[in-house]
């Protein structure tokens, strides 16, 4: 197999760390030292560990309204010997990558874009997957030869924003299930409201690679295509005919910007602001996974208007719905044994006690959890989650981004830019897209040398 290409300086600077972390046996031999696994910790007896450990984090929003230092807080009731400092940091996805790449990171961390080969070399494995999966959802995503380096802080289902007065006077009564009915509707919107039809998050550049979470499960029904067929297509971005797959994805998108069915001026869009516009009725819908929706509900006095519906796409006669893990909690694999055990019980007492994922609007990392009433409207639609990759083949999709510079949910924000840049300004086609992803993805398949069988 040929070497992949490097497609940014941090990615490049992770993978030398990596390295060379991964030629320290400690690191790399996936032994947790005297820590005990997450399944093996008993909360109650560690009531005295004394440590100081520090988390950093995305969730910027969270640490500016109190809620991450309240969370804080209530952990510190229960261990009060163990300290936590907290950095909130706004361009996550590349800083945590340059932060990893120097090791100067703390004790825990959500886990950026890293090859799931060499996970061990960065984080300490929290279980098997054989024993995690029995106490926890989704928690696959970050396995890599049977251990679990990841544990989601919440999980998302993804479907559509979207605020209830607006739709109604609109008069739209029955939630679109197509992307032909969605964009009709969105006409609607505009024909009868003042209400921004779709609001794009152009600039925020992040919120753009929401859409790359509806490949798969959502436009085909297949939970193991994302992970096992994806990288073995040769052309994944045909259209079907029958309003599904990746194409109408992104057609949505892509005629919505060229039918003025979005904001005025997609590069001075406000990510803060729009959960406010949202709230009010200012704007009818987003594309964003559920964990945006309790922040939109507490974004105004009419947290009743906003709502979640499932994303519309139908297939073979059924709305089918992706649930997986958000941010994944990591340890520092180089942490002393001290804070390895500190952070560790800090992650469980976060995922099993704080009713952070709950409160967030998010879907049940825990087996037998509760979930918010938000998700009634999924009633009737069949809610699953993407099934891992083959034996051998763990590393093809971070491989097959990273090769054809695509980055399909993996920060390809750039590329879905393009498509409302296209439709705006007419420079290309849909297909002239489609046409440049598939010669990337089949070049890359090439130089990858990975199979082409579908």
């Amino acid at each position: 197999m040929k070497l992949k290409k490097v497609i940014s300086i941090c990615l490049a600077a992770v993978m030398t760390f990596s390295l060379a972390a991964c030629k320290d046996g400690s690191a790399a031999s996936g032994k947790n030292g005297s820590v005990p696994t997450y399944t093996q910790l008993d909360l109650s007896k560690y009531s005295d560990t004394k440590a100081t450990i520090k988390f950093i984090h995305h969730k910027t929003d969270r640490a500016e309204d109190g809620t991450m230092d309240k969370m804080v807080a209530e952990f510190n009731k229960d261990f009060p010997g163990i300290k936590v400092e907290m950095e909130a940091i706004t361009d996550y996805a590349e800083d945590s990558l340059l932060r990893l790449s120097t090791g100067d990171w703390g004790d825990v961390m959500f886990i950026p874009a890293v090859d799931k080969s060499d996970l061990s070399g960065f984080f300490m494995p929290f279980d098997s997957l054989e024993n995690l999966s029995k106490e926890l959802n989704f928690v696959d995503a970050w396995e890599f030869e049977g251990q679990c380096y990841g544990i989601p802080y919440m999980a998302n289902a993804q479907g559509v924003l979207y605020n209830k007065k607006v739709f109604k006077d609109a008069g739209i009564d029955k939630l679109p299930t197509t992307p032909t009915e969605f964009l009709d509707d969105l006409k609607l919107i505009k024909e009868k409201t003042d209400a921004i039809p779709l609001y794009t998050n152009y600039a925020a550049g992040w919120t753009m690679g929401a859409w790359d979470a509806y490949i798969g499960i959502v436009t085909n029904g297949d939970n193991t295509y994302m992970n096992q067929k994806f990288v073995h297509t040769a052309n994944p971005f045909k259209d079907p005919g029958d309003d599904t797959g990746i194409y109408n994805l992104y057609r949505i998108l892509f005629d919505a910007v060229a039918n003025d069915l979005i904001e005025d001026d997609y590069t001075t869009t406000d990510w803060e602001g729009c959960k406010g516009m949202l709230n009010r009725g200012e704007i009818g819908t987003m594309v964003l996974g559920s964990w945006a929706y309790a922040q939109m509900q507490e974004a105004g006095d009419t947290p009743e208007n906003v709502g979640y519906m499932p994303f519309p796409m139908t297939v073979g006669g059924k709305q089918y719905v992706s649930a997986g893990g958000d941010y994944n909690y990591c340890i520092n694999a180089k942490a002393s044994d001290e804070n390895k055990l500190a952070s560790l019980i800090f992650v469980k007492w976060m995922v099993e006690k704080s009713d952070w994922c709950y409160n967030e609007g998010g879907y049940t990392v825990v087996k037998g959890g509760k979930n918010p009433d938000m998700y009634a409207a999924f009633d009737g639609c069949e809610v699953t989650s993407d099934q891992p990759s083959k034996a051998g083949e763990e590393t093809y999709l971070n491989d097959m981004n990273s090769e054809s510079e695509l980055s399909f949910n993996a920060g390809g924000n750039s590329k879905v830019q393009r498509i409302v840049e296209a439709a705006a300004t007419g420079s290309e086609t849909l297909d002239d897209i489609y046409a440049d992803w598939t010669a990337k993805w089949n070049a890359a398949q090439e130089d990858l040398e990975i199979s082409v069988d579908y």
